[in-house]
């Protein structure tokens, strides 16, 4: 008898799962709540949209609401597995309920429902010879709620502070749409952390940006947010979709797990990955800013490399005006010549052009492209920087993916820089390992701001910009460039595991490198930037984060202090993990000192003391 009535509940439970469109384990649900969409988590509100559908569409979001009340199974079941040759997890699933609304105007609205989160976009059918219509997308932030923002830039480097209002003065002056009528920002970038429910946030962002397509960013009248795409000016006729928007959903650890982003994107389109390899790199510019057109410099980040068995060198900009009769083939030719894998700079010549670093116009049309690329096969260059972009719009959209297309064909790795965010091109096109889109250390060079505000923004990026694709922040710098910093050594160490990148770019000069102890240049020489696993133990925004990630039977537990008091960090593993790590062979731990504190210790730490902006990392070697 209790067996029937087990099994009566759980048919019962079965069909109620989708009479509301719901997350494969019911936590997420999106429902009517006072004539809106809103999306739940367990019942509580979390996110209400103003606005779906398009500009001219009608009554869509009517038919929304229709289907929301409906009683209804999904579209499909999503449940496919995908590899990653980079990221925080190389194995990934992407498991959701799909829902297809027919809004009318020849419009169908996707949404995807899954455990961490809820992704849409929407489909649109028989336009002729048309620009796409203007989108309606708005959803509410109400004023008191928790919220960590990006003021919009067209190469997203900027800061994430903690605020509670929408009222928020701009970091620099600008004129226009990038104000309120009350003088306030009212444009801002992706990712936006929310948190609507203490202690449940919500990371908003887009996904899977293909040609035709322009990025969006958000514009916000007082309390409602929009979605707003860049400019688009291509005809379109029958069909087109937009990219996703992506909301990731649940507690911290949730956000900075998931794989969202790639989840929603493109399949892998090249046929031969095998040359694609992640790697540290050496790099030249924090220290020497011109440091690229002198051939001794880069000989001597090559040494560096060779020293830290490093895989390779990057060839910053300047390079076609090498000094003192040498040229870039000299150094390509010297770096090859010492196992280190060279790579090198170019202006993409759209954004940043009067006054800017060159080689220049070498990338813009496809004929001088393909040259130029092939050019870089034959030298035996291993891959390309590509910086100054102008934006989000879709001529810099369709640019990226030419480049990326072109730079596969002839087998480049490509790390874009003054650029756009990663929206999931990483698993589109896996020779794309890293993008700046970042504030990151090579501001040190540039102004004195940074200084003071790097502890915390550190302790947020692992929560925000990290969490939907690679970040090449350059970490790691003991000694100071042009503005100095006052994070300590276990702080800066930490930040090459914290930071995700498939191109990990070391920031410090050579001598800083070279004159730490053995052990430390032991840990850069067995550094890996792919991850088979990501954990989030503990973290709270802006003051302090502790992650642990596994690349094969090695785990790397780093955390940071983004507070100036001293901090006691918690190692706080998950049960399994923990008894896992007592069969360890080997655990070593480097963590604040005078400048350092390395010990070796046949048991983990149960918590470990940081000073002001300070930080650890602790081995695990089994």
């Amino acid at each position: 008898m209790k067996r029937i009535l087990i099994v009566s509940v759980l048919i019962l439970l079965g069909v109620g799962a989708y009479a509301k469109v719901v997350s494969p384990n019911g936590k997420l649900s999106l429902v009517v709540k006072d004539g809106k969409p809103t999306v739940c988590y367990k019942n509580q509100t979390l996110l209400q949209m103003e606005q779906m559908g398009y500009e001219g569409g009608g009554e869509q979001l009517a038919a929304i609401n229709a289907f929301l009340n409906a009683k209804k199974q999904p579209s499909k079941r999503v449940n496919d597995r995908y590899e990653m040759l980079a990221g925080k997890r190389l194995h990934c699933e992407n498991a959701a309920n799909e829902y297809r609304v027919d809004i009318g105007n020849k419009t169908i609205l996707v949404v995807r429902m899954y455990n961490d989160g809820m992704v849409f976009r929407y489909e649109l059918d028989g336009l002729r010879n048309t620009t796409v219509p203007k989108e309606q997308t708005a959803f509410r932030i109400p004023e008191g709620m928790k919220r960590w923002m990006q003021q919009w830039t067209d190469a997203y480097e900027g800061f994430f502070p903690l605020s509670t209002t929408c009222e928020v003065l701009p970091v620099r002056s600008f004129s226009g749409v990038w104000k309120s009528p009350k003088g306030f920002n009212c444009r801002w970038g992706y990712p936006m952390l929310v948190e609507p429910i203490a202690g449940v946030y919500t990371l908003i962002s887009e996904a899977n940006i293909e040609r035709r397509q322009s990025a969006s960013c958000l514009y916000n009248d007082d309390e409602v947010f929009r979605v707003t795409p860049d400019q688009n000016e291509v005809k379109v006729t029958g069909k087109w979709h937009s990219p996703w928007r992506v909301f990731i959903i649940g507690s911290l650890a949730d956000v900075v797990q998931s794989t969202l982003v790639t989840d929603v994107s493109e399949p892998c389109k090249l046929q031969d990955t095998s040359w694609i390899h992640p790697g540290v790199v050496s790099w030249v510019y924090w220290a020497y800013n011109h440091g690229s057109n002198d051939y001794d410099i880069i000989c001597k980040y090559v040494d560096l490399a060779v020293a830290l068995h490093l895989p390779y060198v990057l060839i910053d900009a300047e390079w076609d005006e090498m000094k003192d009769g040498k040229t870039v083939v000299d150094a390509i030719n010297y770096a090859k010549s010492k196992g280190v894998k060279p790579m090198i700079w170019y202006n993409s010549s759209v954004g940043w052009v009067d006054g800017a670093p060159t080689p220049k116009y070498r990338l813009n049309k496809p004929e001088d492209r393909e040259k130029e690329f092939a050019w870089c096969e034959k030298i035996g260059v291993a891959g390309v920087k590509i910086d100054f972009f102008s934006g989000d719009n879709q001529m810099n959209m369709d640019y990226c993916i030419e480049l990326l297309e072109c730079a596969a064909k002839h087998h480049l790795l490509v790390n874009f820089h003054g650029a756009t965010i990663p929206r999931g091109w990483q698993r589109t096109y896996p020779n794309l390992l890293s993008t700046e889109g970042v504030y990151g250390a090579e501001w040190y060079n540039n102004v004195p701001t940074f200084t003071k505000q790097a502890a915390s923004h550190n302790a947020i990026l692992p929560f925000t910009r990290n969490v939907i694709g690679p970040m090449d922040y350059t970490p790691c710098a003991f000694s100071d460039s042009q503005h100095p910093h006052i994070t300590s050594h276990g702080h800066e160490l930490a930040l090459t595991v914290l930071f995700e990148s498939g191109l990990q770019h070391l920031a410090d000069r050579p001598e800083s490198f070279l004159a730490q102890p053995s052990e430390v240049q032991n840990f850069f020489a067995t550094l890996p930037n792919v991850w088979d696993e990501t954990v989030l133990l503990s973290g709270d925004p802006g003051c302090e984060v502790v992650m642990a990630r596994r690349n094969g039977s090695r785990w790397y537990v780093a955390g940071i202090n983004g507070t100036d008091e001293p901090l006691s960090l918690p190692v706080a593993l998950p049960k399994a993990l923990r008894k896992a790590m007592k069969k360890a062979d080997h655990i070593e731990v480097f963590s604040d000192g005078q400048p350092w504190n390395n010990y070796t210790t046949d048991k983990l730490p149960q918590s470990v003391d940081c000073a002001p902006r300070g930080g650890f990392v602790i081995v695990v070697s089994f």
